[in-house]
C-alpha cells in the first residue's frame, strides 16, 4: 500500500513536470493592436470611404526612400528605373522627378509599347530578351511620335540565335536597331556564358551596319541571396571581372563598327545596387523594388530604407472563437488549447495574396483553415481588439504583379488619402 502511494506520488510529479515544460514552450502571445502609424492609415482609408482591398503607398516614405537612394549613389553611376517593379505611370513620374532620370528598364511588350507611345522623352532598355516576334509587332504598331526608337531604345539579345532573328528583322524591314548583349555574371539564366559566345555575337553586329552595339546587361542578385559574406565577395568580384572582360572584348572588337558612343553597361538590381560604385565595368544601375521595399527585400544592404506599400483590406467577419468545420472541430479545439494566437478568427476582405499581415500585430494565416481568395482566415489571441469594418493591413513580397493586383492605388501623404494613381495591366 505505501509502494503504492510512493509510485502514485511520482507519477503526479513526473506528470507536474512534463505539464510545466509544456507551457513552457508553449507559443506566448503575440497580439497588440494597431500600432499609431497604422491606426493613423485606418482613420486615412476610413475618411477616404475606401471599403474594399487597396494597395496603400506611403508617399512621404517613398520619397524618403528614393532620397536615401540617391545620397547612396551619391552620383557615381546614372541610374535606370525598373517598370515592372514599379508598374504606375503616375509613380514612375514621381520617381524619375525626383531621381532626375529619365531611364527605364521595360520587360514585356505592351509596357514597351505604353511607354514609347506616352513618355516620348525616355529611354528604354529591355530587361530581358523577347521573341523576335514581339520585336516585329512593337515596330507594326509604332505610330510615330517623340520617341525615336533608332536612338532610345535598346533590344536585348542572349544568344546568336535570337541575334540573327534581329538582323534578319532589321534587314527585312530596313529597321535601325540598337542592340545590348544580356551576358551571364554568375546568376545561371542565360546570357553570353563564354568568350566564343560572345565572339559569334560581336562578328553579327560587326557584320550588319543595321545593328548597332548599345552595351550589355548582367544582372547579379544572386550575389545578395549567398548566405555567407566570404562567398558574397567572391561572387561579387567574379561578377566583377566577367563584366570587365566581357566588355573589354566587346570594345575591342567594335571599336570601328560605328556603334555608339555612349556604351551602356548595366549592373545591379535592388538587392545590390548598392555594391557597384563605377570601379568596375558597370556605367549604370538599376533598381525598382527597393523604393516600396517589399518583403523579400529586407536584408542588410536595404535596411535604411522604409517598407512605403501595403494591402489593405477590411475585416468581415469577427468571431470570438477558431472553429474547425463540421467533421474536423477537434483540430480546432486542439490549435486553441496548445497556441493561444490561434483562439480568434478574423475573416477579411479577399486573400491569398502575395503578402503577410503585418498589423495588427500577432495575425496570421491559419494552415488547418486554409487560404482563400474570397474571404481569407486570419488567426490571433484577440488582443488585435479588431471589430467589423476595421482594415487589416498586409506587407507584399514582392511588388511586380502585387501592386496591381487592386485597381487604382491609394496614395497616402502627411497621413490622408491624397490621391489615386491608375495602373498599368498586369502583364508577365
Amino acid at each position: 500500500m505505501v509502494a503504492l502511494k510512493r509510485r502514485a506520488v511520482i507519477t503526479a510529479i513526473g506528470a507536474g513536470l512534463v505539464g510545466a515544460a509544456a507551457l513552457a514552450v508553449r507559443p506566448r502571445d503575440k497580439g497588440a493592436p494597431h500600432a499609431e502609424y497604422f491606426a493613423r492609415a485606418s482613420q486615412a482609408l476610413r475618411t477616404a470611404g475606401i471599403a474594399t482591398p487597396t494597395m496603400v503607398i506611403d508617399k512621404d516614405r517613398l520619397l524618403a526612400n528614393a532620397r536615401q537612394v540617391m545620397r547612396n549613389i551619391d552620383g557615381r553611376l546614372p541610374l535606370r528605373l525598373v517598370a515592372k517593379s514599379l508598374p504606375c505611370l503616375p509613380l514612375l513620374d514621381l520617381l524619375m522627378q525626383t531621381m532626375q532620370t529619365r531611364r527605364l528598364m521595360v520587360f514585356n511588350l505592351p509596357y514597351l509599347q505604353q511607354l514609347a507611345a506616352q513618355r516620348g522623352d525616355v529611354d528604354l532598355l529591355l530587361g530581358k530578351p523577347l521573341p523576335v516576334a514581339a520585336a516585329a509587332e512593337f515596330y507594326r504598331s509604332f505610330q510615330g511620335g517623340q520617341f525615336q526608337p533608332e536612338r532610345q531604345l535598346q533590344w536585348l539579345v542572349d544568344t546568336p540565335q535570337r541575334l540573327a532573328q534581329y538582323r534578319d528583322l532589321a534587314r527585312g524591314q530596313k529597321l535601325d536597331m540598337r542592340v545590348s548583349l544580356e551576358i551571364d555574371v554568375g546568376l545561371h539564366r542565360g546570357g553570353v556564358d563564354s568568350p566564343e559566345m560572345l565572339q559569334q555575337m560581336l562578328t553579327i553586329l560587326r557584320e550588319e551596319p543595321r545593328l548597332k552595339f548599345a552595351g550589355m546587361m548582367g544582372y547579379d542578385a544572386h550575389v545578395a541571396k549567398l548566405p555567407l559574406a566570404n562567398l558574397r565577395e567572391k561572387a561579387l568580384a567574379r561578377a566583377k571581372t566577367i563584366y570587365r572582360d566581357y566588355a573589354g572584348l566587346a570594345s575591342q572588337s567594335l571599336q570601328s563598327n560605328g556603334g555608339d558612343t555612349g556604351l551602356v553597361f548595366n549592373a545591379g538590381g535592388s538587392p545590390t545596387y548598392r555594391l557597384h560604385d563605377a570601379s568596375g565595368a558597370a556605367n549604370e544601375i538599376a533598381l525598382g523594388s527597393a523604393l516600396v521595399k517589399p518583403s523579400d527585400f529586407d536584408t542588410d544592404l536595404l535596411q535604411d530604407l522604409a517598407p512605403a506599400a501595403f494591402i489593405a483590406t477590411p475585416v468581415l467577419k469577427a468571431d470570438r472563437r477558431f472553429q474547425m468545420p463540421i467533421g474536423v472541430e477537434v483540430l480546432g479545439d486542439a490549435a486553441r488549447a496548445w497556441d493561444r494566437n490561434q483562439e480568434h478568427v478574423y475573416f477579411v476582405y479577399g486573400g491569398n495574396w502575395m503578402a503577410d499581415p503585418v498589423s495588427p500585430t500577432g495575425l496570421a494565416a491559419s494552415g488547418l483553415y486554409g487560404n482563400s481568395s474570397n474571404q481569407q482566415a486570419l488567426l490571433g489571441s484577440g488582443a488585435q481588439q479588431l471589430q467589423v469594418d476595421d482594415y487589416v493591413f498586409l506587407r507584399p513580397r514582392q511588388s511586380e504583379a502585387v501592386l496591381q493586383q487592386f485597381g487604382e492605388i491609394a496614395v497616402m501623404e502627411s497621413g490622408k488619402i491624397s490621391e489615386r494613381w491608375p495602373v498599368m495591366a498586369a502583364m508577365p
